[in-house]
């Protein structure tokens, strides 16, 4: 994170420096594929810590719970 962080700041500067468009997309693209990468991370973490924690409870509806917010992920990673 502290690296897209210093990308955004270095997109802020770009922008500030009137760079070319081109450039500047190719940092905000970049800066998109890390964020992709940050997402699923986080996703893999929950899938191996909160879900397996449910799986383990044996509590029925703790899964199903779960596994709809695992669903909802899903989701929201692919926007």
């Amino acid at each position: 994170m502290r690296r897209i962080e210093g990308q955004a700041r270095g997109i802020a500067k770009m922008m500030e420096d009137d760079r070319y468009c081109i450039d500047i997309l190719n940092q905000m693209a970049a800066i998109e594929a890390a964020l992709r990468s940050a997402k699923a991370k986080v996703l893999s973490i929950h899938a191996g810590h909160c879900i397996e924690e449910a799986v383990q409870s044996g509590d029925a509806r703790d899964q199903r719970e779960k596994f709809n917010e695992l669903i909802d992920l899903f989701g929201k990673v692919r926007r």
